[in-house]
């Protein structure tokens, strides 16, 4: 991949991009193919050359593991018995989109219309359903609510497990509706999960959209490149600085796409955030920006697992481990069988008694038995329901251990600091045992795996709810779009009070969306690109 060293890439660019994840990506395809612009993109993390990142069911060694994975954890919370909880966001090109479970959800267009009627004009549903499109290449076909001609494909599953097809059945009996596309004209009802894959394997944000162009003479790419802080002129950026010293410039602008952790973190390191912040790590504030690393929020998911009494689902036990490893030739000639498995294959939308309009509760079916983020593995077969809360009211921060650019940021999630969205996950918790009561996924229930008991009342939910209750991997939010006081970048997504420097991921959504958030932060990228360049937005 051209420019792929520091030496090679001490020229100038009109554009350093910041971040190689969903966004960066996107960003570095855009704003290089019309030929006129200079693009450099840095990523703090290795290429993406694993078999297991293209290959579906590596995920589980991928989010187990660091080679990939820049795992933060949060503070002690303390609605959640102050335990820490384990955030993983991918380090490679492809960022997160690299190692999540590939599951294609745009969210609700409600969404979209709250952040516009927040003042943020253009970012309704009206204004992105097209960058929506205009990102996918679904194997469907196009359609009213679907393109096929984009760079990110999306496919139906391959393989689907047992346990996928009898969680289906069952939530249908539980008075749910069939729904075979989430993103069609309902959001509500359950069924299989779209995946963001092409021929049996991954297509991350980098498979679609980066590698496809890397031979562009007008796009570099660094990789193992951690920048360390931003360069200024005056009231301008100017370019970065990386771990080591070394200096590079752009001359238009400077985009930070390092997700809801790295961007706010790299503001703070720069001066850029909380004056009284600032001052206690000995940064001096080139601008205050209250607003900076504020506004956190998060999906908070809760899991019950259950033993099964045959081979429906996944396992780790030693046989079906053999069987797995046998079935990789049908994997790597044919793009076949249980290798092409998300794990997360099932799941749906609900509402609790607080949604309003549209869902504010989400099921994902795990085929196996998931402890820990998968890196507990206990043998056995059985199957991982979990529910999650899509709009909590609850705000968390992400702020500075040091001055160090070498340590993570402090992450304060501050779960559940709402009554309300205790009250919504209580209900999402009932509405997923109510599922695995039902016939069709009771006739495999050998055995409670977790929890260990029957949760009998509303307090022995609470209680269960606090001890086991993690993130699904959804931060935003702490770059937030807006025109008030505590809002970081404006409606073009500019940092209000600093010339030439933009964000572009995740942390600019000013509430988080009902769903999974790689199919959106694709998205705002897309708008963003054309908002960079100044056209006008494609026919």
């Amino acid at each position: 991949m051209p420019g792929s060293g520091v030496r090679e890439a001490q020229e100038d660019f009109d554009y350093i991009v910041v971040g190689a994840g969903s966004a960066g990506c996107v960003l570095a395809n855009r704003l290089t193919a019309s030929g006129r612009h200079r693009v450099l993109l840095l990523e703090a993390g290795p290429p993406d050359k694993s078999p297991l990142i293209r290959m579906p069911a590596g995920i589980g060694m991928l989010v187990a593991g660091n080679k990939y994975n820049l795992a933060h954890e949060t503070e002690p919370e303390a609605q959640l018995h102050d335990r820490r909880l384990f955030w993983p966001r991918g380090m490679t090109l492809g960022g997160s989109s690299a190692i999540n479970a590939m599951v294609y959800i745009r969210g609700n267009p409600g969404d979209y219309d709250a952040w516009e009627r927040a003042g943020n004009p253009g970012w309704g549903w009206s204004g992105l359903r097209e960058y929506f499109l205009k990102s996918e290449n679904n194997e469907r076909g196009a359609g009213p609510f679907h393109n096929d001609n984009g760079p990110l494909c999306v496919s139906d599953l391959r393989w689907k497990s047992g346990a996928g097809e009898a969680f289906v059945e069952a939530a249908v009996s539980a008075g749910h509706s069939p729904n075979d596309d989430f993103n069609g004209e309902r959001q509500q009802g359950v069924g299989f999960y779209q995946v963001t894959q092409v021929d049996g394997r991954r297509c991350s944000a980098a498979t679609a959209y980066l590698h496809p162009v890397a031979q562009r003479e007008n796009l570099h790419v660094m990789t193992a490149a951690r920048v360390a802080r931003l360069c200024f002129e005056g009231d301008r950026a100017t370019g970065v600085e990386l771990l080591g010293g070394a200096q590079l410039s752009a001359r238009r602008e400077v985009i930070l796409c390092a997700g809801a952790l790295q961007s706010p973190q790299l503001l703070l390191l720069s001066g850029i955030g909380d004056e009284a912040q600032l001052k206690t790590h000995g940064i001096d504030t080139r601008l205050h920006l209250p607003g900076v690393g504020e506004n956190l929020q998060d999906h908070l998911d809760v899991i019950q697992i259950v033993r099964v009494n045959r081979a429906i689902t996944l396992s780790h036990s030693p046989w079906p481990t053999i069987k797995a490893l046998a079935s990789v030739p049908q994997y790597r000639f044919g793009r076949r069988g249980m290798l092409t498995t998300n794990g997360a294959e099932a799941g749906g939308f609900s509402h609790s008694s607080r949604a309003g309009e549209y869902p504010d509760l989400q099921f994902h079916l795990t085929s196996a038995p998931l402890f820990d983020h998968g890196r507990e593995r206990p043998g056995g077969y059985g199957y991982s329901l979990h529910v999650c809360h899509l709009r909590p009211e609850s705000r968390g921060t992400v702020s500075l251990k040091s001055a160090d650019p070498r340590d993570l940021p402090r992450v304060q999630a501050r779960y559940l600091q709402v009554d309300g969205d205790l009250d919504a996950l209580i209900e999402g918790v009932e509405q997923a045992r109510d599922i695995i009561g039902q016939p069709a996924l009771a006739k495999y229930h050998k055995a409670w795996w977790q929890p260990d008991s029957k949760l009998s009342n509303r307090a022995a939910i609470v209680d269960y709810i606090r001890r086991h209750a993690e993130s699904v991997y959804h931060p935003v939010g702490s770059c937030r779009m807006g025109n008030d006081d505590h809002a970081v970048v404006d409606n073009e997504l500019r940092v209000h009070g600093v010339r030439g420097l933009r964000v572009v991921d995740a942390s600019v959504m000013p509430t988080i969306v009902s769903g999974n958030t790689n199919a959106p932060t694709i998205a705002i990228a897309e708008r963003a690109a054309e908002l960079i360049q100044g056209e006008q937005p494609l026919e």
